[in-house]
């Protein structure tokens, strides 16, 4: 079966790697996101899905938006594929795109659709408190998120998951769960069915951007840490010290009613949360402590490091 690969991020690489190593399967063309600055110095950089379209020397093709460049899709015709297999692309493809593969246009979404429709599931269903989430394959169609489905497979959310392990997890099963879609598809074997209509079900993640990383501290302390670990680690979160950002890294919730104001910092010397944490930062239910912090400019320490130099710290509040 011949296939155009869609995708950019490293979300996506697995899923290419499996297609290139699985007799069966002829990748003949991969369509990824231009190269864009990045770093400090701004050079342009690959996506993972072209660094690996690279190494394999396939075809590769990079369009800003399909919608404005008529010569990429018709290299996609070109193609003549049976399948597009998009991946975390990056651009909501129009009809005249989705009708050119013979069988069908296939997505792999990173969550159990209609929940969490858009551009960012993974981090939404971490600081939602989902328990569970999975992979969704379907049919494209014009809409964001809404074709037809066609396999699902669901994973539970770790109590310590991150954004980071979520992704590698969920970015492995949607490698597997693309191929058997693909095998079954082809064969008859299964059948799209619509999403639920019920729009309690349905729910969107948008795209996030570095300001959704800001710490709300009247939220409860749970849900700061669904927060620092849903953004671990882009864009990750970050609250306000003398005017300072200071990044969140990782730290915990305790269920503690302590009388601490949202946002002030409590120096846990000689206390019992002393032997784990050196201080702690009230929410508006419990506290949470930090264990890894970075200064605006400085590199990460951990949370002992960083109180002693940071006179003053233990009784200011924090803000934004």
């Amino acid at each position: 079966m011949k296939i155009v690969f869609m995708g950019t991020p490293d979300f996506a690489v697995p899923t290419l790697r499996v297609l290139l190593d699985t007799t069966g399967y002829d990748v003949v063309g991969v369509v990824t996101q231009p190269d864009r600055p990045a770093g400090r110095g701004r050079s342009l950089r690959t996506s993972p899905v072209k660094d690996l379209a690279l190494e394999h020397t396939l075809p590769i093709i990079q369009p800003a938006s399909l919608r404005q460049e008529p010569d990429a899709v018709e290299q996609i015709r070109a193609w003549e594929p049976d399948f597009l297999a998009v991946v975390a692309f990056g651009q909501i493809l129009r009809q005249e795109v989705l009708d050119i593969p013979k069988i069908a246009p296939v997505n792999v979404h990173a969550s159990l659709l209609p929940r969490w429709r858009g551009a960012a599931p993974i981090q939404a269903a971490l600081k939602a408190g989902d328990i569970y989430t999975g992979i969704t394959t379907m049919i494209m169609d014009a809409g964001m998120d809404t074709g037809p489905i066609l396999l699902q497979d669901s994973i539970p959310i770790q109590p310590e998951e991150t954004g980071q392990t979520l992704h590698d997890k969920l970015a492995s099963l949607g490698a597997l769960l693309l191929m058997h879609t693909l095998q079954w598809l082809a064969s008859g074997s299964i059948q799209p069915h619509p999403q639920p209509t019920n729009p309690d079900l349905i729910t969107y993640a948008p795209q996030l951007k570095k300001e959704d990383g800001a710490l709300d501290w009247t939220q409860s302390a749970i849900e700061i840490d669904r927060h620092v670990r849903a953004f671990t680690p882009w864009p990750g979160t970050y609250t306000f010290w003398n005017g300072q950002r200071v990044k969140i890294l990782e730290g915990f919730p305790i269920d503690i009613h302590s009388g601490l104001a949202p946002g002030e910092v409590e120096d846990t010397e000689g206390t019992e949360m002393g032997d784990v944490v050196p201080f702690a930062i009230g929410t508006g239910d419990g506290l949470f402590a930090p264990t890894r912090l970075q200064l605006e400019g400085r590199t990460a320490i951990e949370a002992t490091e960083f109180m002693r130099g940071a006179p003053g710290f233990a009784g200011s509040v924090l803000g934004n």
